[in-house]
């Protein structure tokens, strides 16, 4: 049973796009993924986010992504599509289509064509807010080089654009801001490896990476940590850091999809232009991984 009192709250997974050998997608592992993490206790997933390889994908297998996160989650209030565009009028089209879908909410980053100016942000997350459904606000400065900070938070709340917001600057002072600035704002983790101090600064979701590969123990960290169970949650969030810090490195994808192969789920390839993992990269989160499965963190 689906407790949030939002769409948008709990752990919504981030899903890795299974691929198969000839990066053609495969649909029926995504739905059995998807299926699987519901069973596990994640509460949604976020298809065609950066971890999905949207920016690889044609808009029909985009919008077939969709499709079958919303059938295989069983309950469109889970699906919270990712609806990056570089143009708002592109981005716009994404939550159109996420609405037809019967998804419940949708992730947008800001414009990242170029440096855009607080006019330009809002204007973007108002044009997209029109197709209806609530719209979380995606902050990753670094990729983007745009900064949705707190005031700029504030302001596109208070203006009906957003009603949550996937905070990935890693910097957790700023959950404090945020909520002296805009009390009625959504705070959900946005990077795995600030979770236990976010989920301690009042966060209400968790937008994760590495429940794909581990989601059972990913989940009872989650719990605990917003319960401020600290005797389960620390040694957990320890146990589990090496590889949650990789959610936060460049080479995100290729670890999340790594770990998961070797957990037994299949993640397959990435779409280029990402390559597969170095050696080093490759004996680094092989090693975290079997040590978090040999302990019983699957």
């Amino acid at each position: 049973m689906d407790h949030r009192t939002s769409p948008w709250h709990g752990i919504m997974v981030a899903t890795a796009l299974p691929l198969r050998d000839d990066l053609s997608i495969d649909y029926d592992a995504y739905a059995q993924h998807v299926a699987h993490l519901i069973a596990q206790g994640c509460d949604g997933v976020v298809p065609n986010g950066s971890l999905g390889e949207y920016q690889t994908l044609t808009d029909d297998e985009r919008a077939r992504v969709v499709r079958v996160a919303v059938e295989a989650a069983g309950d469109g209030a889970r699906v919270m599509p990712g609806v990056a565009a570089y143009g708002s009028a592109e981005a716009r089209r994404w939550a159109d289509q996420a609405a037809e879908a019967g998804a419940g909410s949708v992730l947008l980053l800001p414009p990242n064509a170029y440096r855009a100016d607080a006019a330009s942000v809002r204007a973007h997350y108002a044009e997209v807010a029109r197709a209806g459904l609530p719209v979380v606000a995606y902050n990753n400065p670094y990729d983007t080089k745009v900064d949705l900070t707190p005031p700029l938070l504030a302001q596109l709340h208070g203006e009906g654009g957003i009603v949550a917001v996937k905070e990935f600057s890693g910097d957790v002072r700023r959950a404090y801001e945020i909520a002296e600035l805009a009390p009625g704002l959504d705070l959900l983790i946005g990077a795995d490896d600030v979770l236990l101090e976010l989920a301690l600064a009042g966060a209400v979701g968790w937008i994760a990476g590495y429940p794909n590969a581990l989601p059972a123990a990913s989940v009872a960290l989650y719990r605990a940590a917003v319960a401020r169970d600290l005797d389960t949650a620390l040694p957990l969030y320890r146990a589990l850091h090496p590889l949650l810090r990789w959610d936060s490195k460049p080479e995100f994808v290729q670890a999340i999809k790594l770990s998961m192969d070797l957990a037994g789920h299949h993640g397959g390839p990435v779409r280029p232009p990402r390559t597969p993992p170095t050696g080093e990269q490759y004996a680094a989160v092989r090693a975290a991984t079997e040590k978090a499965l040999a302990e019983g963190l699957a």
